[in-house]
C-alpha cells in the first residue's frame, strides 16, 4: 500500500504528536531529572516517553514504512540509503527550552519522500499550538479549537528575522550584520520556522549546528504556507538523507519567494 499525504494522514499524524505532547506535559508538570547525552545535549524522560508513543502510533498507522527518530536506534547509511519514504522524528526539540521551562518546545514528524518532506507536523504542548503541512493539502495553524490557514507574508520595509533563543554562533552575528536593517524576534525550537510560516517574521537565517530531525517537519508547514528552505552558502533546497551524515548545512528559512533573499544572502 502506498501511503499519500492526505488530509486524512496529517490529521492521524496530528492526533500522534498530541497524545506524545500529553506524555511530555506530565513528565514538564513533575520535578524530572536531566541527564545528558555522549554530545552534552540534556535527555529527559519527557524525551523517551515522546518516542515510544510517536513510534507505536507510527506502527499501528502506517507499518510499511520505516521510522528514523533523534532518540532512537543510530541506523547506518547503508541501511538509510534505500529507503525512499521514512517518517522522521524529533520526539521533543528544544529540550533545553523544556528544561528551562519557558514552553518553546515542539513535537516534531514528518514524512520524507525522495528526500523532500511531503508532510510535517510541529506542536507546541504548552502553548497548545499546532502547526501541520502537507502537499497538495496545504498548510495550517490551530491554537485550541481555533484552525487557521497558514500562509508567509510579503516582506515588510523593516523585516522581522528570527534568532534562536539557546543557539547563536559568531558566523551568525556576521550574516546579520551585512544584511538589510531588521527587527529581531528569539524563540527556541522549531518554532522559529513556524513565525515565518504564519506571516510573523521575514527571514530565519542558522548557521549553527542542526539535525535533519531538527528541521523537517518545520520545512513541511514553510513550503507548505509558501516559503523555502535553501542551504548556506550555496542556497539550494534543503535536503535529507542523502549521506552518512545527519547533521544540516547552514540554511536559510525564507518567507517571501520573490524578495532577491538568495542576493541578499550570498552578500
Amino acid at each position: 500500500m502506498t501511503v499519500q499525504p492526505d488530509a486524512k494522514l496529517l490529521d492521524a499524524i496530528v492526533d500522534i504528536a498530541h497524545t506524545a505532547g500529553r506524555e511530555i506535559l506530565q513528565i514538564y508538570h513533575s520535578d524530572f531529572a536531566v541527564d545528558h547525552k555522549a554530545d552534552d545535549s540534556p535527555l529527559t524522560q519527557a524525551d523517551l516517553a515522546a518516542h515510544r508513543c510517536i513510534i507505536k502510533g507510527l506502527a499501528q498507522l502506517t507499518p510499511e514504512i520505516p521510522t528514523l527518530s533523534e532518540e532512537g536506534a543510530k541506523l547506518p547509511f547503508a541501511l538509510r540509503s534505500s529507503w525512499t519514504r521514512y517518517w522522521l522524528i524529533d520526539p521533543l526539540d528544544g529540550t533545553k527550552e523544556f528544561v528551562k521551562r519557558n514552553g518553546e518546545f515542539t513535537v516534531n514528524i514528518a514524512l520524507i519522500d525522495h528526500h523532500e518532506p511531503v508532510l510535517g507536523v510541529v506542536y507546541a504542548p504548552v502553548l497548545t499550538t499546532t502547526y501541520a503541512a502537507a502537499r497538495g493539502v496545504g498548510a495550517w495553524q490551530q491554537r485550541g479549537n481555533q484552525r487557521s490557514e497558514l500562509k508567509t507574508r510579503a516582506l515588510t520595509a523593516t523585516p522581522a528575522f528570527v534568532v534562536s533563543r539557546s543557539h547563536q554562533t559568531p558566523e551568525l552575528q556576521t550574516l546579520l550584520a551585512r544584511l538589510p536593517q531588521h527587527s529581531a524576534v528569539s524563540t527556541g525550537s522549531s518554532l522559529k520556522f513556524c513565525l515565518v510560516a504564519a506571516g510573523e517574521a521575514d527571514l530565519y537565517p542558522r548557521t549553527g549546528p542542526t539535525s535533519e530531525w531538527d528541521t523537517a517537519a518545520g520545512q513541511c508547514v514553510v513550503e507548505c504556507a509558501g516559503g523555502e528552505v535553501r542551504t548556506l552558502p550555496d542556497l539550494e533546497p534543503l535536503r535529507y538523507n542523502q549521506k552518512d551524515s545527519l547533521l544540516n548545512p547552514g540554511f536559510a528559512v525564507i518567507g517571501d519567494r520573490s524578495a532577491g533573499w538568495a542576493e541578499k544572502l550570498r552578500g
